[in-house]
Order: C-alpha cells, then sequence, then structure tokens
C-alpha cells in the first residue's frame, strides 16, 4: 500500500522537532547532528546500514538511554513544544506516551489477558472491570488478532501463540497504555512473509491515530507502507524526505550506493 507521502508538507504542527541531536557512548559519537520532524498520523521508516544509530535515536526519543551508563545527549528533543529533558518531565509518564514494539516478539509468559492488561492496570487507566475488559478487547482487535484470541484470553500464554500472532499481541500490548507515537524496531523482522503482510496491514490503519517510526531493513516494506523515509549513514541521518524521492532520486552518494544494494 503506498501513500501520498505529503505529511510533512501538510498544515499540522509536529508532534516531535528533533533539533542537532548527538549522542555520545562513552567515546563513540554514536549520533552526528541528527535533525527531523514527526508528524501526526505519518509513518516514518529509519533505513540504512547496520550499526549506523537509527535504534539509537530511536530510544532517544522515549527516553529509554537515562539508565545507560556512559551516555551522553546533547541537542534538542522536543514533543508539542516542551523539552523532553526538562527537569519537569516524569520519565514514567513521558515513556508512557510511546508504544514500543521490538523485532523479536517478546510477549509476557503469562495470559493473553494479562500482557494486554498490565499497563493500563499499573497506570490507572481504567476505572472498572468493565472497563479494562472493553479495553482489552479494543486494543486486541486494533492488532487484528481478537478474533483468533477472544475464547482463550485467560488461558493461553502470550508465548503460546505463533510468531506472527506474538508480535500482534506485542502491539496490542503497546497500545494498551493509549500512546500517541509507536516506535517499531524492525518489527517484523523475524516473522513469516504471510505474518508480515498482516502487520503491515495494521500498521496502516493504525497511522490514523498515531505516529509511527519504523526500524526495517526491507526497502519493499518501507516502499509500501511508509509516508517519508529517513537514510542514516555512520551515525549521521544523511537524507529524509517522501518515500518516492528519497529511493528514486537520492541526492548522497552513500544513498545511492545503499538502494543500489553496493553497501550495508
Amino acid at each position: 500500500m503506498q501513500h501520498s507521502a505529503t505529511v510533512s508538507n501538510s498544515n499540522n504542527a509536529p508532534i516531535m522537532e528533533i533539533a542537532g541531536l548527538n549522542l555520545w557512548y562513552e567515546d563513540t559519537h554514536a549520533l552526528k547532528d541528527v535533525s527531523f520532524d514527526l508528524y501526526p498520523s505519518e509513518i516514518l521508516a529509519f533505513v540504512g546500514p547496520s550499526g549506523c544509530g537509527k535504534s539509537t535515536a530511536l530510544k532517544v526519543l522515549n527516553r529509554m538511554h537515562d539508565h545507560t551508563p556512559g551516555v551522553r545527549i546533547t541537542g534538542s528533543v522536543q514533543m508539542q513544544g516542551t523539552d523532553i529533558h526538562d527537569p519537569d518531565i516524569d520519565p514514567p509518564l513521558h515513556r508512557r506516551r510511546f508504544g514500543w514494539v521490538a523485532q523479536k516478539p517478546n510477549p509476557f509468559p503469562t495470559t493473553i489477558w494479562h500482557n494486554v492488561s498490565y499497563g493500563p492496570r499499573i497506570h490507572g487507566l481504567m476505572q472498572t472491570k468493565a472497563d479494562m475488559a472493553a479495553h482489552v478487547e479494543d486494543c486486541l482487535r486494533r492488532a487484528h488478532l481478537w478474533d483468533e484470541v477472544k475464547d482463550i484470553l485467560h488461558k493461553a500464554k502470550g508465548n503460546d501463540l505463533s510468531g506472527g500472532q506474538q508480535q500482534r499481541l506485542c502491539i496490542a500490548r503497546a497500545l494498551s497504555t493509549q500512546p500517541e507515537v509507536l516506535l517499531m524496531d524492525e518489527p517484523t523482522g523475524s516473522i513469516d512473509p504471510i505474518a508480515t503482510a498482516k502487520i503491515e496491514e495494521l500498521l496502516t490503519g493504525l497511522r490514523v491515530d498515531h505516529s509511527i517510526i519504523i526500524i526495517t531493513h526491507s526497502m519493499m516494506e518501507a516502499r509500501r507502507i511508509a509516508d517519508r523515509v529517513a537514510f542514516f549513514h555512520l551515525g549521521a541521518l544523511k537524507e529524509i524526505g517522501p518515500v518516492t524521492q528519497i529511493f528514486d532520486h537520492a541526492t548522497s552518494p552513500e544513498a545511492r550506493r545503499f538502494f543500489a544494494g553496493e553497501s550495508g
């Protein structure tokens, strides 16, 4: 499914604005002067060779580096006009604004119900059992999983499901805390093509209510689902723009070589 990729030219203000972002692990300069905006209801794909800074950049956005020893960050990361590193920002509340989905499905070794209800329960998002039941159903429906698991919610464990089902359960779990942004680190990297197609279809539906950043090593996947593409190389963001512009008319030699299959 191809989108028009006009999000960045719309009248919507960015939900996040990243400017001059640098990150060091001890003496290793892992991100170098990275700047980009994230807009409401867009899918932004991070692409580039392995080890080029994509996952590192993703983890800056929800402050997953806070407790990593030796990390130093400079630059500006704003979310709806507020610096995410402002001393008044409560990191757990900030992280709740994001859903995270990893490459390898990692459901809790508990029931399907507990996987989805855990987050809203610890954050006190639902007032009654009926509210929670409706919310769990809604998250599983949005993850295109409800019809497959509705009769085993309290019986089957998350890791009893197939790989593709487990990943959709992890997406339902990510949705359960009502995030504004979904961060996805190669969510289809370890599942089969049929399961991948289901995840891609799911993401194009979720973009209506969420901004999504997805790291992918599949250029075809980026073409199918992304509105814009950001190309990283050696810690620098070399290019960002609409899908066809970046893939077909890249300006940096690094991007042209990568998309031609000559590097990475």
